[in-house]
């Protein structure tokens, strides 16, 4: 027979790449990941998982028994979802994992709709980028991610996950006031080809939407300054330290001497936004609430 909590450690390694980060995902050690995949490897009677100097990576029959790994995972969140409405769920609490924006944006709002819809229901914030809370999701550090779409985030149809649309919201180009585009009503991203770049580090979900963006147009960004704090970029460009694509929202309330801030010419880099849950958990008493509040604080913005 198979455990199910050997499962969970194989999606694990299959997704942190290492045993090494999957322990610590699970907050268990190396050597305690090691002896359950040896023993999921002696229940199947297959070998697994092969391991090297660049990390861990599922054998064939490794991926086989992941892809029954997420349906078995997905329907013992529904199982548990189902008791907990048994027992009625209707007071717990749930975490949640936030990029800094849309914490501000749709998981403050949204707090502030459960506390007169669901007063029962606490909800406990965790600052993470859009690319880490997914992991977080999965590794049951948390219950739901506020995430953004980039390259390389699991598809829609993802079996592990559910996710649920938020908003959409396009890139403004900040530029020095003395740019030579600073009085054009809008910026084309072609013509900033020659100018040094300031943007977010590579691993940010900003920093995929900006480099592809930059790709469409048809050059590769000179990226001479790098912060995930996009204060910190709108002041290097203040200083005429290079250009950025920045996410509107982010630009709301900040302090904008210096710059000027200009929409994209032709199609805009986007961000978009959406939760997600682990499979399965969509339907938890507790989940649902916070779901809605989230989809209803995100309707304002398109």
């Amino acid at each position: 027979m198979i455990e199910a909590r050997r499962l969970h450690i194989l999606r694990a390694v299959a997704d942190h790449r290492t045993v090494t980060a999957a322990a610590a995902a699970l907050y268990l050690t190396p050597s305690a990941v090691s002896q359950q995949l040896a023993a999921l490897e002696q229940e199947t009677g297959h070998r697994l998982v092969e391991r090297s100097a660049r990390g861990a990576r599922l054998t064939a029959a490794g991926e086989i028994l992941l892809t029954h790994a997420n349906a078995v995972l997905a329907q013992l969140e529904r199982a548990e979802s189902e008791l907990a409405a048994y027992d009625s769920g209707e007071a717990g609490t749930v975490t949640v994992a936030a990029f800094a924006t849309g914490i501000g944006l749709v998981v403050a709002p949204a707090i502030t709709k459960l506390a007169a819809s669901s007063p029962g229901i606490r909800v406990r914030v965790q600052d993470a980028e859009g690319d880490a809370s997914l992991l977080m999701v999965l590794d049951r550090q948390v219950d739901v991610a506020v995430a953004v779409e980039y390259r390389g985030a699991p598809r829609e149809d993802d079996p592990r996950l559910t996710r649920v649309p938020l908003y959409a919201e396009p890139f403004d180009a900040v530029l020095p006031v003395g740019h030579r585009l600073a009085d054009s009503a809008r910026v084309a991203v072609a013509d900033l080809a020659k100018d040094p770049w300031i943007g977010p580090y590579s691993g940010n979900p900003c920093h995929d939407v900006v480099v592809l963006a930059c790709e469409y147009a048809g050059f590769q960004p000179r990226l001479e300054h790098s912060s995930d704090d996009f204060r910190a970029v709108v002041h290097l460009a203040s200083a005429a330290a290079g250009v950025a694509l920045v996410p509107r929202s982010a630009l709301r309330g900040m302090d904008l001497t210096g710059v000027v801030v200009r929409p994209v010419d032709g199609v805009a880099p986007t961000r978009r936004v959406f939760a997600a849950v682990r499979r399965g958990a969509e339907d938890h008493p507790l989940l649902c609430p916070v779901l809605a509040a989230l989809e209803a604080a995100a309707a304002p913005q398109g």
